[in-house]
């Protein structure tokens, strides 16, 4: 692709409002950015307003967005609503693509790779951007139906759901678990005496042993990803691994995407090393108020040493945190409710899908959220059949860490 040029789009509207700060009416203008190379030309402007946007998670950085378009996204559907303010400064974003299921829908980028979804904006004008965003998604949506899935409780795309005008609902989505943004030493001063005793204990270990952690620097992150997912591979091996870790395309994203948001400070890869050999690698992504564990590979030969691997992974994810952590902040373990999780007693959060329509789109809205009704109906039942210890191999194999690896559309389904 050649070096792109100035972000160009197509205008679909203006809206006037107030911003505090400033005397008199601003235009908000709205463009509706329709190509890859304005995509890649906004990274600026978009990691501005990245940094202004206190709700904004690592997922709705211009690099994890921007790699997984380039790998995952087909040419002419990309539909990026953008809200500019006064001397052009960009105060909203909405990364969207128009999909067919079978009438049109408009579906946050990032797909199934993708733990939170959202939308971005400025803290400075929350309200009024809001307002002008959408507007201008009211527009796109004349002849489409927007599905905002994976939206983290007090998300911005909250405030769109709040001001639309039109039919609307709010549906259930993925359950998330969440601890406090904090060093491991308060996480574990959280845990049951016995049960904070037996964390410090198998910590103790695997320092004994030599475990050496060492951060990757972002000129070799290309190389570790490589080396992250072979790991991932082998610890997976025969049992159900999510077949999109495999695939050539998911590596180009994640090495792509990581690389530039470890420029950015919104990712790190740190691997582990016993006796100088690679044994656990690790990424998290990360922003000031959310750091998660994506992935990890580790040494199938560490089960054998009774090595706990996710204690040192979580422990290496809480060092993020320290004194300048805004209040607030969490240690996301994203999408999944496995069974090691509970050990760290977190918080469940529940993410949000919000349905939104123009008043012509009411009854594809309505068999959108009836198709989804449906298929959590048909998942209870499964549940209801594993219980009862009768359920389908492939229901059933959904029940084991490897086959919750492979039932979800990756994201947390690698810290299984």
């Amino acid at each position: 692709m050649t070096a792109p040029g100035p972000a160009t789009a197509e205008p679909v509207g203006t809206a006037a409002t107030t911003v505090p700060g400033q005397r008199g009416a601003t235009d908000l203008t709205v463009h509706v950015h329709r190509d890859t190379d304005d995509f890649a030309a906004l990274a600026g402007e978009w990691d501005a307003l990245f940094a202004r946007c206190r709700t904004a998670t690592p997922f709705q950085s211009h690099a994890w967005l921007y790699s997984w378009w380039l790998s995952y996204g087909t040419e002419g559907r990309l539909r990026i609503a953008a809200v500019r303010g006064e001397g052009g400064r960009l105060l909203a974003l909405a990364p969207l693509a128009l999909t067919y299921r079978p009438f049109p829908v408009l579906v946050p980028l990032g797909g199934a790779l993708t733990d939170f979804c959202d939308v971005l904006l400025d803290d400075s004008c929350p309200d009024q951007a809001a307002h002008a965003l959408a507007e201008a998604l009211r527009g796109a949506a004349r002849g489409a139906v927007l599905d905002l899935r994976e939206v983290r409780p007090g998300g911005a795309a909250e405030r769109i759901f709040a001001q639309w005008q039109g039919p609307r609902r709010q549906l259930a989505d993925s359950l998330c678990l969440e601890l406090p943004g904090a060093p491991v030493a308060d996480l574990i001063g959280r845990l049951p005496s016995q049960t904070g005793q037996r964390v410090r204990s198998k910590l103790r270990k695997a320092d004994k042993l030599g475990i050496e952690a060492r951060p990757v620097p972002v000129e070799e992150v290309p190389a570790a990803i490589g080396r992250l997912l072979g790991l991932h591979r082998r610890q997976w091996a025969g049992r159900g691994v999510n077949p999109e870790h495999l695939t050539a395309r998911f590596a180009e994203h994640l090495a792509r995407a990581v690389t530039a948001m470890t420029v950015r400070g919104q990712a790190r890869v740190t691997e582990f090393r016993l006796d100088g050999e690679l044994v656990v690698s690790d990424l998290t992504l990360l922003s000031p108020r959310l750091a998660g564990g994506y992935l990890y590979g580790a040494d199938p030969a560490l089960r054998d040493r009774k090595v706990d691997v996710s204690a040192v992974l979580l422990r290496n994810s809480a060092g993020h945190f320290g004194p300048g952590t805004p209040p607030g902040a969490v240690l996301s373990m994203l999408r999944g409710t496995e069974a090691y999780k509970g050990h760290w007693r977190p918080e469940p959060v529940r993410n949000k899908r919000l349905l939104l329509a123009a008043p012509a789109q009411r009854p594809a809205l309505a068999a959108l959220a009836t198709g989804v009704a449906a298929r959590r109906t048909a998942a209870h039942a499964v549940k209801r059949w594993r219980a009862r210890g009768s359920a389908p191999a492939t229901a059933a194999a959904s029940s084991t860490p490897a086959g919750a690896e492979a039932a979800k559309g990756g994201g947390g389904a690698g810290r299984a």
